[in-house]
């Protein structure tokens, strides 16, 4: 019987036999509370500078804040000027208002003083006012005109009539002109001489002046056939500084 032979050697590695596995000494075990810390070398240089710049920032943080600060305050304080700067210019609108109305009433007022004032240094009087007939032409109507005064010589008349102021001397001419028969009343009147005269009209409306400073005339009315009259004659005191008129 033949016996087999088995090799049991392990065959060769081409790479070559690996030496042993070194055994390393277990990790050490952390101590429960215990931390770790690296030791980091920073330069002073470095430091400084960091230093600086946090000192910077915490100021130009702070100077943002004023400014915020100071900004805010600002804003609130001109809104509150803009609000007292409209109520104050609403309260001139009504005040330049109230001035326009004062100076207005105050105008209205002064123009009333100087118009009384007027009225009482020049009174207006009426002097003639009740209508009176003329009852043909040999009659005639006849008034003085008052010295210092100006005579507002205001008629009308139902007919045709005849007006004229005459000095005393004319109205003298006008008597004698009648008398010597030269003609009637309403004629002579007329035409023997006047400081003014209006013939065959039914309304006169005149300011006479002559008589302010010369107590000298009179005013005639005649007419042709029979009318009535109706004056509305006034004064207004206004002494001439010089005679006038026919007494110049």
């Amino acid at each position: 019987m033949n016996s087999i032979h088995v090799d049991t050697t392990p065959p060769a590695n081409d790479e070559g036999s690996l030496p042993p596995a070194q055994a390393w000494p277990p990790p050490a075990q952390a101590t429960p509370g215990s931390s770790f810390r690296t030791s980091v070398y920073v330069p002073r240089e470095r430091r400084l500078w960091t230093a600086a710049l946090a000192a910077a920032l915490l100021v130009t943080a702070g100077g943002l804040g004023i400014l915020y600060v100071d900004d805010t305050n600002y804003q609130n304080m001109d809104r509150a000027l803009t609000i007292q700067n409209e109520q104050l210019t609403g309260r001139n609108e009504n005040l330049q208002t109230a001035l326009t109305t004062t100076q207005t009433k105050l105008t209205a007022s002064q123009n009333q003083v100087s118009s009384l004032t007027a009225q009482v240094a020049h009174p207006t009087l009426g002097i003639w006012n009740v209508p009176q007939a003329i009852s043909g032409s040999t009659y005639y109507l006849a008034a003085g005109v008052p010295d210092t005064f100006t005579y507002h010589l205001k008629l009308t008349s139902s007919g045709p009539m005849s007006v004229s102021i005459l000095t005393i001397s004319q109205f003298g001419d006008a008597v004698n002109c009648v008398q010597n028969r030269g003609g009637t009343t309403n004629y002579c009147m007329h035409h023997s001489g006047s400081a003014i005269g209006w013939l065959n009209v039914t309304s006169v409306n005149y300011d006479f002046h002559l008589a302010e400073g010369c107590a000298a005339y009179l005013a005639v009315i005649t007419a042709g056939s029979s009318v009535t009259v109706t004056p509305d004659v006034s004064v207004t005191y206004n002494p001439a500084s010089a005679p006038t008129g026919s007494c110049a």
